[in-house]
Parts: structure tokens; sequence; C-alpha cells
């Protein structure tokens, strides 16, 4: 009798592997004179997430928003899909802000290997505290934590202050997703790039 079961798992990988490869080149597409059109309204709403997820970050950190203040640069990513079948991608779009008005748009991508399947979006927030840090991200062609340089986590304590040692740093992140802060996030080998929108 024949057996469906290997056949069945290798359909199953496969379909969960084009799946991820999808949530990788989601953001890879040639500009047409078509897609043009809408770049005004890809800034526009991505501005819009953008407003969102910051008006998030400072209710569940009050302390956040003067840390943000102080920043030289401001780069947000609203909105990082992830989804893992044993090789994980994540992917999102995000949008650069100096002196309160935007500098450019970003596209984030990492991988990961593990034995996880599901699907997540979380937020990613980064701080350049230092005009040093902005130049050097801004200055690079493509830009990876842990490479590039060491983006450090913020850990909110019981008492909900930031861990001053942590806002001393010359990049500084936020990672939330629906249920608010997330602590003991990693963001090495996150790659950012610029896009041209």
């Amino acid at each position: 009798m024949f057996d469906t079961f290997p056949v069945l798992r290798r359909v199953g990988l496969a379909a969960a592997t084009i799946g991820v490869a999808g949530l990788l080149f989601a953001g890879c597409t040639t500009t047409s004179p078509k897609s043009t059109a809408t770049a005004t309204d890809k800034r526009e709403s991505m501005n819009s997430a953008a407003n969102a997820t910051l008006s998030k970050l400072y209710e569940a950190s009050p302390q956040s928003k003067e840390l943000v203040a102080r920043a030289k640069g401001v780069l947000v990513f609203p909105d990082v899909l992830s989804g893992s079948f044993i090789v994980g991608a994540e992917h999102g779009n995000g949008v650069l802000r100096v002196g309160g008005s935007n500098a450019g748009y970003y596209s984030t991508t990492a991988g990961s290997i593990g034995f996880q399947a599901g699907a997540q979006s979380k937020a990613m927030v980064l701080l350049f505290m230092t005009d040093d840090s902005l130049n050097k991200f801004r200055n690079s062609s493509g830009w990876t934590v842990g490479a590039d340089a060491t983006v450090a986590v913020v850990n909110i304590g019981a008492n909900g202050r930031i861990d001053t040692n942590t806002a001393q740093q010359p990049v500084v992140g936020f990672v939330m997703n629906n249920g608010g802060l997330m602590a003991g996030v990693s963001l090495a080998g996150t790659k950012i790039s610029k896009l041209n929108w």
C-alpha cells in the first residue's frame, strides 16, 4: 500500500519554504513608471504607521519620549513580519527621521534557523544617539546590526524606568509586539538597506 505521509510532509515543507521566500523577497521589486505614481501613497502610509508606532512606544514607556527627543536620528519600522518553519525570515519597511523631518525610507531583513513554526509581527524603533552613529548609518550602502554597529535593546526595569546604562549607548533599540515592549530580544544580524521611494 502506498504511504502518503512522506509525500505530504515534503509538500508541506516545500509550501512553507516558498512562503518564507515570499516574505524575504516581498520588498524586492523593480520600479516601473506605474509604481512611481504610488510612491507618495507609500510614503504617506509609512509616515502614518510610524507616528502610530511612536505613540504606542510612548504609552508603553513614557520615558522613551525623552530619549527619542534627544536622538540625532530615529528609524521606525512599524511592521516587521516574521515567519519561520526550520528557516525563518523577517522583512519590513521603515522611515528615518532627522530633526523631526523624514530623511529617507529603508527596508530591514533578517534570517534565522530554528524549529519554530508560525508567523508574527513586531515593530522596531532604532535611536541614533550620536552624530557619529547617525552619519555612519546614513553613509553606509548596507548596514548590519552587530557588524556595523551594536544596538543596545532597551530593558525596562520593574519600576518602569529605562536602564540608564542602555540609554547611554550610541544606538538604542526598542522592539514591540501586540503585548507591548519585548525583553531579551537580539537584533544581531538584522540588515537595513535604503529604499528608492
